[in-house]
């Protein structure tokens, strides 16, 4: 039995913790899933899984064959992929990791556009506000915003991310509206706990930094959560651009205090350090920043 095989079904059922979603994955049967996974233990000469009536779980064997399997046969497939006669297609499976409301604002779409233009990618896309761990979960690119792991990690520096404070105008004239930073203090705020301080919202000023010390009923960890309970007159939010989509046109949020210039938030593509990097995630990470480049929601 051909070894990638074999290494092919192991990573699914890894990943997916399950034999059933692995064989899904592939196109294949469950008991073909299971029988590469065996032939591979037996192969080695030791357990990758343990095996329970109501999940898959990892071995320290697997665990160690998980963190550099995903990469060796994305460079398998990205070498095969180069040196087929008149081929130049990119081809595989993409493993993408974003925040979720930028992933719903923004990345989903921008990741259509690149498969419309890549019709051999399969693209498995997987929001969380935690961050993913690359090597465990076999992905091959996250956007991050904010904070890096330069240790383990490359990153490719993409922009700026940037927020306004905004309020529904049901709340500013029952509340009145903040003339200066000094005066959210005396303001429902709604907290965005996803923010590095999420009490303290940082702005800037001819080359000063100021910040406002905040308090509210309300603390969540979405910014779009955020944005619809200002919406509905609960306090004054401070989000980012992409999670204003439609709210500011519509009438319902207005900005404040826009002679502050906001902190800013840098959003970077992240990958893997010590590895050759797989022309479709340089043709991602590309086409990425060209796409953010030329983006007016952020």
């Amino acid at each position: 039995m051909d070894i990638t095989e074999q290494l092919r079904a192991f990573v699914a059922t890894a990943q997916t913790r399950s034999f059933t979603a692995a064989a899904a994955q592939l196109g294949v049967s469950n008991r073909l899933t299971s029988k590469y996974v065996a032939e591979l233990e037996s192969r080695l000469g030791v357990r990758l899984l343990q095996r329970t009536t109501r999940r898959v779980g990892l071995t320290p064997a697997g665990e160690d064959l998980l963190a550099r399997a995903p990469a060796l046969l994305d460079d398998l497939d990205d070498l095969l992929a180069e040196v087929a006669e008149g081929s130049r297609r990119l081809s595989g499976t993409l493993r993408v990791s974003a925040p979720v409301t930028f992933g719903e604002v923004y990345v989903t779409d921008m990741l259509a556009r690149f498969a419309e233009a890549h019709p051999a990618l399969t693209v498995d896309l997987r929001l969380s506000d935690s961050y993913a761990d690359l090597a465990r979960e076999g992905i091959d690119l996250a956007f991050r915003i904010g904070r890096f792991d330069l240790a383990s990690l490359k990153v490719r520096r993409l922009g700026t991310l940037r927020s306004l404070l905004v309020a529904s105008p049901d709340y500013l004239t029952r509340h009145g509206t903040p003339e200066r930073l000094s005066d959210l203090r005396d303001h429902a705020c709604i907290v965005d706990s996803n923010r590095r301080d999420p009490r303290r919202w940082v702005f800037r000023t001819n080359g000063t930094e100021l910040v406002a010390a905040v308090q509210g009923r309300f603390q969540v960890n979405s910014a779009r959560a955020a944005v619809d309970l200002a919406r509905r007159g609960f306090g004054i939010a401070y989000v980012p651009r992409f999670a204003l989509r439609g709210a500011m046109e519509a009438g319902g949020l207005v900005p404040l205090l826009t002679d502050y210039e906001d902190e800013g938030a840098t959003l970077g593509a992240v990958y893997l350090e010590g590895r050759s990097l797989p022309r479709k995630v340089r043709a991602l990470i590309d086409f990425a920043a060209e796409d953010i480049r030329k983006a007016t929601v952020l």
